[in-house]
């Protein structure tokens, strides 16, 4: 017997990524138009790209956004690092 691969999703419909994202259906058509989320319409529907909704929940960053992050972090941290000393300590 031949041993079947779970399928791969490649999109995620909008109640799904709500489900997700414990947020309505609505919220998440929300954030489609206002380009928070990304998504592709099709038809009356739109569709979520399975890599995308993983970064949004988390589960998977990307070694490019992980560098952009690292960046931003030191950025902040030599601009603003006397001043998140102080916060930290209140």
């Amino acid at each position: 017997m031949k041993e079947t691969k779970p399928k791969r999703c490649s999109y995620y419909s909008v109640p799904q990524v709500g489900a997700m994202l414990g947020i309505s259906r609505i919220a998440v058509h929300r954030r489609i138009r206002t380009g928070e989320i990304k998504a592709i319409k099709i038809g009356r529907n739109y569709a979520i790209h399975c890599s995308y909704v993983r970064d949004i929940v988390g589960e998977a960053v990307s070694p490019e956004t992980k560098r952009i992050i690292r960046q931003a972090v030191k950025k902040t941290v030599k601009q603003y690092g006397p001043l998140l000393l102080r916060l930290g300590r209140e």
